[in-house]
């Protein structure tokens, strides 16, 4: 979803040995000093609620789970919180991280141009990209170049996908290597595309992402979900494709639904 007009220390993230013990807690290795991005954010973070237990659809194989939370629909402040399966249990990976999402808050009806954040759950699209090089992901990662772009075009027949051309697909799509420093880095959601639907659905949402937060202080999106700099190079690096990771977006009282 176009952002450019827009603009307005997770610690010891773990996987435990039980789960993996081949990969590092989340920040293992990382910068010691405060995240960028955080001064205008709220101070007061919800605390931990175990909000992972309250999912009721997350597939047996998904051992790894996201959810970014708020206290209602129309709030551009949210959290995030990241959990490891333990046998049939949850444990937080790390302490809440905040957050921003869309201009116009959360929604159960997204539609393409409307600043809003989809509810739902969701996986972690197969491919990261980034403006930067690869920050040392598990999943497969794309350096962009001149000419990536995500198709924002409903009248395409590569609406909501990643494609490299030498010109524009139209609508509002986006010039991906142009987006500093929104994409340094990012992971795609995958809303309005598989697995969670067969096909993009025309005008139903495009380009939901999670990444960079597009100003120093922390800003709304046009309807992803950001994080500053370390938090989100963390959280990346801590995703494995082989724990099938799942992402929960909505607010609080409305988790237990998913």
């Amino acid at each position: 979803m176009k952002r450019r007009n827009l603009l307005l220390g997770a610690a010891g993230l773990a996987l435990p040995a039980a789960v993996a013990p081949t990969i590092p807690a989340l920040g293992a290795g990382g910068p010691s000093t405060p995240a960028v991005g955080l001064a205008s954010l709220p101070t007061s973070i919800p605390p931990n609620h175990r909000l992972a237990a309250r999912l009721a659809i997350l597939p047996a194989d998904t051992r790894q789970a996201i959810i970014v939370s708020a206290t209602n629909y129309t709030t551009t402040y949210a959290t995030l919180e990241t959990y490891v399966r333990v046998n049939r249990g949850w444990q937080p990976a790390a302490a809440p991280m905040p957050a921003r999402i869309g201009s116009q808050g959360f929604s159960d009806n997204h539609v393409e141009g409307v600043p809003t954040t989809p509810t739902g759950v969701y996986s972690i699209g197969p491919t990261m990209y980034g403006i930067a090089a690869n920050p040392g992901v598990r999943y497969p990662y794309h350096r962009l170049v001149s000419g990536d772009w995500w198709n924002e075009n409903p009248s395409s027949p590569l609406y909501n996908t990643f494609q490299h051309s030498s010109t524009n697909p139209g609508g509002a799509s986006e010039a991906l290597w142009q987006e500093v420093p929104a994409y340094t880095h990012f992971a795609v959601i995958t809303y309005n595309m598989p697995p969670n639907v067969p096909t993009p659905i025309p005008n139903a949402g495009s380009g939901i992402f999670l990444h960079e937060f597009s100003t120093s202080g922390g800003n709304a999106t046009a309807g992803c979900v950001a994080l500053a700099h370390d938090h989100l190079v963390n959280v990346l690096a801590w995703l494995d494709p082989a724990l099938s990771p799942r992402i929960m977006l909505g607010p609080y009282g409305q988790i237990g639904r998913y």
